[in-house]
């Protein structure tokens, strides 16, 4: 019981003596001022530092070159100095003046996709197609149209080559299409010989190599085909030249003397010379047409009977002159075989 009050009667006199100790060293223990000069100098110091970058970045602007390129913008120039300064978000977009490069102009491809070209090929423009003749009414007959010409010459070409044999010596490359004129399409009819009608086509080229082909379409495919290389005068002299080939064109039953099927287009071709100016035709007794085309004469008409002797022909200078007779051509078959 002692102890307790002696231990009781120590606690107030303990905590009086800790309280007196921790007041005295709370007034001692105080935060320390704030460096208001310190904060200052510094705030100046980095006033400063700001001010002279944004002036170096000012004097380097005003020094650009006239005539270079803004950001977004368009080169400008002007006599009087640099351009004022203008952002990127308030420059309008340039305008077109002229063809955009395909450089300039293409959009960068999406991931994953291939990129186009810098530039695109230019197309073609090589002809595919063969020439027209001078005179679409006179050389294209019986409601055979350009079109239908041109597939025939392209069927003809193709089964020149289908005909080919392997590593013939003799074989000719006869070209496309688009390396011939067409100077004649006419209906063809069959006899004993070449049954079945169909149509002709005739076409000539000048290089590399002169070529003249008669084609024979039937059942819309090619049926036949005659070809002659080269000069078509060979070594004749005289004004005309009738094709020596052209026979096929203006008789029938070859082979057999039959009865011929009438009535009977027909047509003769062959070159003639800067000399002659027109020329006439006369077969069976009737007169034929007779066009001129760049150095190959054309004849055509309609027989009504059938005949012995071969076309007549004649040609005419500029004067009217007779400068060729075929009855004093001594090259030239008068009569049908």
């Amino acid at each position: 019981m002692s102890g307790q009050k002696q231990g009781g009667a120590a606690e107030p006199e303990f905590e009086a003596r800790v309280r007196a100790l921790l007041a005295g060293d709370a007034s001692l223990v105080r935060p320390s001022p704030v460096p208001y000069p310190e904060i200052r100098r510094r705030g100046v110091r980095e006033r400063r530092r700001r001010m002279a970058v944004g002036g170096a970045a000012l004097a380097a602007l005003a020094v650009v070159p006239v005539g270079a390129y803004a950001l977004g913008g368009t080169t400008t120039t002007s006599p009087a100095g640099p351009s004022p300064t203008v952002l990127a978000s308030e420059r309008p977009a340039p305008t077109p003046t002229g063809p955009t490069s395909p450089a300039t102009a293409s959009a960068p491809a999406p991931s994953g996709t291939p990129s186009a070209p810098a530039t695109a090929s230019a197309p073609s423009t090589a002809p595919t197609a063969p020439g027209r003749p001078a005179s679409a009414a006179r050389q294209l007959l019986d409601g055979i149209t350009f079109d239908q010409a041109a597939t025939g010459l392209g069927m003809c070409l193709d089964y020149n080559k289908a005909q080919r044999l392997p590593k013939d010596p003799s074989y000719t490359d006869l070209g496309r299409p688009a390396d011939y004129r067409i100077v004649l399409a006419m209906r063809s009819t069959g006899d004993s010989n070449a049954p079945g009608d169909g149509y002709f086509v005739v076409a000539v080229r000048e290089k590399p190599v002169p070529a003249r082909l008669i084609c024979t379409v039937k059942d819309g495919a090619a049926a036949g085909l005659n070809t002659s290389i080269g000069d078509p005068f060979g070594g004749a002299k005289t004004p005309v030249v009738p094709d020596m080939n052209s026979g096929k064109l203006y008789q029938q039953t070859i082979l057999g003397k039959g009865a011929w099927k009438l009535p009977f287009r027909w047509g003769i071709i062959g070159g003639y010379r800067p000399s002659v100016a027109t020329m006439t035709v006369s077969y069976g007794g009737g007169a034929g047409e007779v066009v001129l085309d760049h150095g190959w004469f054309v004849a055509t008409g309609t027989l009504h009977k059938q005949v012995t002797a071969a076309p007549h022909l004649k040609g005419y200078d500029a004067a009217g002159k007779l400068v060729y007779d075929s009855d004093h051509d001594a090259s030239y078959e008068k009569t049908l075989p």
